[in-house]
Order: C-alpha cells, then sequence, then structure tokens
C-alpha cells in the first residue's frame, strides 16, 4: 500500500496533481492580469458592455487562484508565488492587444480554451485517485468556463 498524505491521498500522486495544479495557478494568473488590462484599457465599441464583463471576470479569476493556492495547500505542498517563474511557465502569455474589446474577446477565448484542457487533465487525474475536492473544483470550473466560451463566442458572432 503506498503512503498517504495527511487528507487521504496518494502521496506520489497527489504531488504529480499538485504540479498540474501550480501549472494551472500560473496560467491563471496571467490570464487574470490581461483581463485586468482589457479592462482598464478597453476603448471604441462596446466600451461600456466590455468594460463591466472584463471586470467581472476578473473579479471570477481572482477568486479562483485563490482556491487554486488553496488547494495546492490542501494536498501538503507550497503553491509557487513568483509572477516571473508564472512568466516563464504559462502557456498563456501577456498580452499588447489590450485596446480592442473585439481582439480582447478573442483573446480571452483562447486562454479559456487552454485553461479548459488542462483542467480536464487535472480531473482526469483527480478522479483516478478519488481526490473529491480538487474533482469538485475542476468539474465547477469546466462547467462555468464551457458557459462562458458559449456567451464570448456568441459576442463575436462565431
Amino acid at each position: 500500500m503506498s503512503a498517504l498524505n495527511k487528507i487521504g491521498l496518494d502521496t506520489q500522486k497527489s504531488e504529480e496533481l499538485s504540479e498540474l495544479l501550480s501549472d494551472l495557478l500560473s496560467n491563471y494568473t496571467i490570464f487574470y492580469q490581461n483581463v485586468r488590462g482589457y479592462h482598464w484599457n478597453v476603448k471604441g465599441e462596446k466600451f461600456f458592455e466590455l468594460h463591466l464583463k472584463f471586470e467581472e471576470l476578473y473579479n471570477n479569476l481572482f477568486l479562483k487562484i485563490d482556491e487554486i493556492a488553496e488547494r495546492i495547500l490542501t494536498l501538503g505542498y507550497a503553491p509557487n508565488h513568483k509572477s516571473s517563474d508564472y512568466l516563464k511557465t504559462s502557456s498563456i502569455k501577456e498580452t499588447d492587444e489590450v485596446n480592442d474589446g473585439f481582439k480582447a474577446v478573442g483573446n480571452i477565448l483562447n486562454s479559456l480554451q487552454e485553461l479548459l484542457v488542462k483542467q480536464r487533465v487535472i480531473l482526469d487525474l483527480s478522479s483516478e485517485i478519488n481526490d473529491e475536492g480538487t474533482n469538485s473544483m475542476m468539474s465547477d470550473y469546466i462547467r462555468e468556463q464551457e458557459k462562458l466560451v458559449w456567451m464570448y463566442s456568441a459576442f463575436l458572432n462565431k
């Protein structure tokens, strides 16, 4: 029988899961900052609508960043907090395209797709090791973000 951590999960698999969550944390953090940039700098057509939607989104991302970091701690590991590391490891990259609302929405859709792929990998592993806490969190994020993809796509008429 393998060693179990404090919450009764396989220690080795929990470490693997923690590493995946750390990568997710990096991506959420860069995505969050991009969305803050969209909110602050958007101009032109649909300004009022997008300014509010971007604020709603970055507030939601901020909460998820905290939840992901706390889940890493719950698994028995320390979440990374360094922006320099996030920039190195995140597949979501910083953007300079912050003024054009339609480009911003396109970038948001690309970032959501990236997160959804990563979260499904985490969902599979958390399911495999019976980690209901992480599994439930990922299921909630996926369901919510799939709806956002539909809504943002509808906005762009795609």
